[in-house]
């Protein structure tokens, strides 16, 4: 409860997932992740699962990538990276007219990373939509000619541009904003190496007790504290009939 508490509140929101296996079915674990705050959670690939984590009031910016789910959440950022790799595939096609879209597409994205980035330095007087205008045309004229393409990946890269092109472009009215979504990736690294090590879990109160730990140990990391020494403090009060600790408090700034 604690954890969802900080996660509610917070201004921005990293959100991924991954296939999670518990005793033979798929199911997936899921990482919701703040600057000092990460809660994992296991259970399907739906939309309500996350509704339910943030008990439908989250008012923050959510960060993810292209999966449906996310667009249920308006106020939302897509992560650019994961975009560079798609049109990237499509570069590399062996098909040289996907390739030469793919290409264009990549190289226009790259142009307005890069602007962002610059941006945050020293902002244009114009601001980037204006002064990228053409690029932005460009874009947008690209993936409406081929959102009927013929080939099955080109056609489904700029029908997910498409789809969240305003989520996607709004860095470039707001530069401040993050472009990726590797907090939660990097989150989500160390149990991807527990999974292929443990093959998963084996029943709903493993899942449970796993995910929670999973998001006390991640949680102190953040927050700067020795997560063994905490857990000992836990154990040894659950033991002898203590109240058990409070989570590590979110570290101030000076």
């Amino acid at each position: 409860d604690a954890l969802v508490v900080d996660i509610v509140q917070a201004a921005q929101l990293h959100v991924d997932e991954t296939s999670w296996p518990e005793s033979g079915v798929l199911l997936w674990l899921w990482a919701l992740v703040t600057t000092h705050t990460v809660l994992f959670l296991i259970g399907p690939r739906s939309r309500e699962m996350l509704e339910n984590a943030l008990q439908d009031g989250y008012l923050g910016i959510l960060i993810s990538d292209g999966y449906g789910v996310y667009r249920a959440w308006e106020n939302r950022l897509r992560c650019w990276p994961h975009l560079l790799r798609k049109l990237r595939g499509l570069a590399e096609s062996s098909d040289g007219r996907v390739s030469g879209v793919g290409q264009e597409m990549e190289a226009i994205l790259k142009t307005l990373m890069a602007a962002i980035y610059a941006a945050r330095i020293e902002p244009p007087p114009e601001g980037l939509p204006v002064r990228y205008a053409a690029d932005i045309a460009r874009l947008q004229k690209l993936c409406e000619a081929h959102q009927m393409d013929d080939h099955p990946a080109l056609r489904s890269v700029v029908r997910e541009f498409l789809y969240d092109w305003k989520v996607i472009l709004r860095p470039l009215a707001e530069p401040h904003l993050p472009l990726s979504n590797n907090a939660a990736e990097q989150a989500l690294r160390h149990w991807v190496i527990s999974r292929t090590i443990s093959h998963g879990t084996r029943s709903e109160a493993g899942s449970r007790a796993f995910a929670l730990l999973a998001s006390v140990i991640e949680t102190c990391r953040r927050r700067g504290v020795s997560v063994w020494r905490y857990l000992g403090t836990v154990i040894r009060a659950a033991r002898t009939g203590l109240q058990l600790p409070a989570l590590p408090a979110i570290p101030t700034t000076a």
